[in-house]
């Protein structure tokens, strides 16, 4: 706690306590305002200004510290300033003290209490963010709720100081002048209950549940108008149709089939989609090929003096696409219809915002899911289109191993596929913009894939820019800018497109709705287009390209599809893992350096190195390490990145840590099997724990067991005692 901080706190918990231990508050009760009230009238005739500025400062110091008897000092005001000047003066200092003890509250603990609970805030903040104002404007009109709370809460929120205090005002103008007229009365009244009667109150309740009504209404009109000019069916032929039959469409088809909805999946191509058939799936078949060719280069190191291989690249993408072939009934027609789903095959066409085509046939539908997914993304170089260039979709077709491919992109997907072919053997030159490759990572994650990428002869190029494509005498080049701002050609056979992926926006009804979209369709919080029953989920609607996160937002699309009207659930990003399937492999979840800095988010770092791990020395993997990123001087985890052997393995346990809020302390007294590579969690957790062990305890327990070393606390007697006892004289 900064020293500003400190002092705040001190001078509000003495000012807190002198009150109660003077018993000040006798001050403050209706009794003793109504045997004062002739010598305080007798002071406002003498000295009107003294006496509503002192009435000011301990009506606003009252409300600043939240302490009781500001419904008194509203009363007192009536009874000694009249209705009007009263009413002023009151509203005043409530709203200048409910001010303070905002203040006070957000100087204080905001930062902390973000920091502790900043992820299960967030949720709260975005809807103070967006609607703050209102639900303020509520509560300030119902005087049965405490005023000091709702002061005390506001102020650890993200609310504007200036939106607190102008709503605060207006909100509490209405119950200040009932109160302040009642004081004008104040002989007449023998108890806070003779005004705050439950008529009275029951109509405040009402008038503070106006707003969100109010609002509630709002919503509806503003959906009505968006559905100005399309006739809704007078009946529908389904619950849902989901456009897309890859992961979040699938997801979004199994979960209306499991909760009896009728359903209609409809798919252009192929099921299973972009990972299926062009992504995790062949990449992750391809690269377990090459690095069992790696294995067999590093023989040696496993004592083997000689291991030789054969290599077919044909039978290699054979077996690549044997292996899509083997998982395909998983995304099969044939068991998504045995689960009761209609499934179609052909291009869905949204006609209006509950009516979509398809192959003829206009099918009605209460709700949409779009889940159309993503593809590669081809840049606009100038002779790009003088080659067969490669893609990530394409790729899959070769034959052929490239003698010299040329990758562009230094991504996951560029990464990839750079070690892949080279471990197959290509020549393999990886080109990349940025200054570096896997960009989203931190600088030494990055340095250590570029490290073992070199050794393993890939030329990478980091710095370069794509400029364009020179077909000479039948030999292509690749012209860059290097970093120097120079030119430089790189002759190439095949050159392969991996710069990401892009939402697929188009060609299937965004124009003729108007729904909005850039680089993916807007949704709010809850996955809803602008149309309310219209949802997206996956790739095209971002912010993360991963199957796993597809899947994650199409339980949200679908079930706020279907019972919305009920309960709809705000699409929980929290906590998002990757991996990439390098060798070394990286995987990464929450924060790491690079984004905590970003974000201003004070960290530690803590890091394992794999190299010590007896399972990965067995392995001869000895290599990579645990990056943990915590709260300063807690075990609370912001982020970890795992590098090296299953990397992407490893990283479950802090991923289930993350979500339910386990710490390192956890982590490290859980059992893990010996030897496993799984041990890293617990050893990293371990050297967080040894570099915050308690030093001052431990000198004090060093001191006890040199003091029992000398026969301290030991009350019994010794061996040699008892047995001269037990000797007969």
């Amino acid at each position: 706690m900064s020293r500003a901080r400190l002092i705040l706190l001190l001078v509000v918990i003495a000012a807190v306590v002198a009150f109660f231990a003077l018993d000040l508050g006798r001050f403050f009760s209706l009794e003793s305002i109504k045997a004062q009230q002739a010598q305080i009238d007798a002071l406002y005739q003498a000295n009107p200004w003294v006496t509503a500025l002192g009435f000011l400062a301990v009506y606003i110091a009252v409300t600043a510290l939240s302490l009781p008897g500001a419904a008194i000092l509203t009363l007192t005001a009536g009874a000694i300033f009249g209705l009007g000047l009263g009413t002023v003066l009151a509203s005043i200092a409530s709203t200048t003290g409910a001010t303070l003890a905002f203040l006070i509250a957000r100087f204080l603990l905001r930062d902390t209490v973000q920091s502790k609970y900043g992820k299960r805030l967030e949720a709260i903040n975005r809807g103070v963010e967006k609607d703050g104002a209102f639900y303020l404007f509520g509560l300030r009109l119902v005087p049965a709720f405490p005023f000091f709370v709702i002061n005390l809460a506001m102020g650890l929120t993200p609310i504007k100081t200036v939106t607190f205090a102008v709503v605060s005002w207006a909100g509490m103008l209405a119950g200040t002048v009932v109160y302040v007229n009642a004081g004008t009365q104040l002989s007449q009244i023998s108890s806070l209950g003779d005004i705050a009667s439950p008529g009275l109150i029951g109509s405040f309740v009402l008038l503070g549940v106006f707003p969100l009504i109010a609002k509630k209404v709002m919503d509806w009109i503003k959906a009505r108008r968006v559905y100005k000019g399309w006739e809704r069916p007078g009946r529908y032929d389904r619950n849902l149709v989901v456009i897309g039959g890859g992961a979040a469409g699938l997801v979004s088809a199994y979960i209306g089939a499991v909760t009896r909805a009728k359903v209609t999946l409809i798919e252009k191509h192929k099921m299973g989609g972009d990972c299926l058939n062009y992504g995790c799936v062949p990449s992750k078949a391809v690269l377990r090929s090459a690095k069992l060719l790696s294995h067999m280069a590093r023989s040696q190191e496993f004592g083997i003096r000689k291991a030789e291989a054969e290599v077919d690249f044909a039978e290699i993408m054979e077996r690549v696409q044997q292996v899509i072939t083997d998982i395909e009934p998983h995304d099969s027609p044939e068991r998504y219809e045995s689960m009761g789903v209609e499934v179609i095959e052909g291009a869905a066409n949204i006609t209006s915002p509950w009516s979509v085509e398809v192959n003829g046939r206009t099918l009605t539908t209460r709700s949409i899911i779009i889940a159309a997914g993503a593809e590669p993304l081809v840049p606009p170089i100038p002779g790009l289109d003088q080659v067969d260039y490669l893609t990530s979709d394409t790729v899959w077709t070769l034959r052929e191993l490239p003698q010299r491919l040329v990758v562009l992109g230094g991504g996951p997907i560029g990464s990839e596929l750079s070690q892949a072919f080279a471990r197959l053997g290509s020549k393999v030159t990886q080109v990349e913009m940025a200054d570096r490759i896997m960009g989203k990572e931190d600088p030494d994650v990055s340095d250590a894939v570029t490290a073992r990428f070199k050794a393993e002869g890939i030329d990478v190029r980091t710095g370069h820019t794509g400029k364009g494509v020179d077909v000479e005498d039948g030999q292509a080049y690749l012209r860059v800018q290097t970093p120097d701002g120079s030119e430089e050609r790189i002759a190439f056979d095949r050159i392969l497109l991996a710069l990401g992926r892009k939402a697929r926006l188009s060609g299937y009804g965004l124009e003729t709705l108007g729904i909005e979209a850039d680089r993916t369709i807007l949704a709010d919080e809850f996955l809803q287009t602008k149309y309310p029953n219209i949802y997206v989920a996956g790739d095209v609607a971002g912010p993360y390209q991963f199957t796993h996160t597809a899947s994650h937002m199409a339980w949200y699309a679908a079930v706020n599809a279907l019972f919305g009207q009920f309960k709809r659930f705000r699409v929980d990003y929290s906590v998002v893992p990757w991996a990439t399937f390098t060798d070394p492999e990286v995987a990464h979840v929450g924060h790491n350096e690079t984004s905590a800095r970003e974000a201003g988010i004070e960290f530690e770092v803590t890091t394992y190195g794999i190299d010590d791990l007896d399972r990965a020395i067995a392995d001869s993997e000895a290599h990579g390490f645990v990056k943990v990123l915590t709260v300063p001087g807690k075990d609370k985890i912001l982020g970890v990145t795992i590098v090296g052997e299953h990397a992407a393995e490893l990283l479950a346990e802090y991923t289930l840590a993350m979500r339910h809020g386990l710490g390192l302390n956890k982590i490290m007294g859980t059992i893990h099997v010996y030897p496993t590579l799984s041990e890293a969690n617990k050893y990293a957790a371990g050297q967080w724990k040894n570099t915050h062990k308690p030093e001052t305890v431990l000198r004090w327990v060093e001191r006890f067991h040199d003091w029992r070393r000398k026969g301290g606390g030991d009350d019994r007697p010794s061996v040699t005692e008892v047995q001269a006892k037990q000797t007969p004289h």
